[in-house]
Order: C-alpha cells, then structure tokens, then sequence
C-alpha cells in the first residue's frame, strides 16, 4: 500500500496527473504499477488502477490476475472497479475513500446514479439500435471453435 500512496503522491509533485496510484501484487513481489494519468495522456481511461492492471497483464501474459492483490491508493472509481472485476483478483486494498476523493472534487457518485436509472432517464441520451445485425458476432462467438471464454 505504500508504493500505491508513494505513486499517488509523486504524480502529484511531478504535476503528471491527480493523486492516484496502484500497485498489483503477486506471492509478494509488484508485478504491476500505475498511476493517473488522464490529463497527460489526454485519456479518460488511464487511471492508475486501469494502467497498473494493465502492466500487470502484460508482465503474466495473461487476461487475468488470478492470485493477484491490487492496492490503490483511493476507493477505486466505478470504471477502474469494473475493470478490477473483470481482471479477476483475489483481494484489493484501498487507502483514501470516495468521499475523501469526492472532498477534493473527484466525485463519482453521480455515476452510480445514473448507472441505477432506466436508460430512458439518463442524463447521457443512449439509444439502441441494429441489435439484429449486432447479434450475427455473438452468433459467431457462441460457435467458434477458437474462442476464449473469459
């Protein structure tokens, strides 16, 4: 947890980014680092969870972290938690909470909000459309032989 809230506070100092940083640890040893870069890289995307489980990947060869902690120094946000789940780790500690990070104006609650309403109600006009046309990939992901379920 130290190198996560090492990296958060580095990156601020640098002027890289916010204050955030991960790190992704297996039997012991970092195999994974990262740390917001966002206005840097000019990518919503890239926060310090995201990148560090990224490197993470990258150092494994692998889409997973089975057997992996991520220690970040903020309660992750409602993106760097879903991808957190999709990259399957056994644990995640966090420093700072989302209401200290919503106290200095990173405030995500707004999201999980939205997430909540029908889609209809959302603040960010979404339709649906070509579902039908879309659904051919499925079909051919439901029967290829190469496919990789994850």
């Amino acid at each position: 947890m130290r190198e996560a809230i090492k990296l958060s506070i580095e990156n601020v100092t640098s002027g890289h980014g916010g204050p955030f940083g991960a790190v992704v640890v297996k039997d012991g040893k970092i195999i994974g680092r990262g740390r917001n870069q966002v206005t840097t890289a000019n990518d919503p995307t890239a926060h310090a969870e995201i990148l560090a489980i990224r490197s993470a990947c990258k150092y494994l060869d692998s889409f997973q972290l089975d057997g992996c902690e991520i220690y970040t120094s903020c309660e992750p946000c409602p993106m760097c938690l879903g991808a957190i789940y999709w990259a399957r780790p056994d644990k995640i500690y966090y420093a700072n909470s989302k209401e200290d990070a919503a106290h200095i104006n990173f405030n995500d609650q707004f999201i999980y909000e939205e997430i909540e309403k029908p889609i209809n109600q959302r603040k960010l006009f979404t339709r649906q459309m070509l579902r039908e046309e879309a659904k051919e990939a499925f079909k051919k992901w439901e029967e290829s032989p190469d496919r990789v379920d994850y």
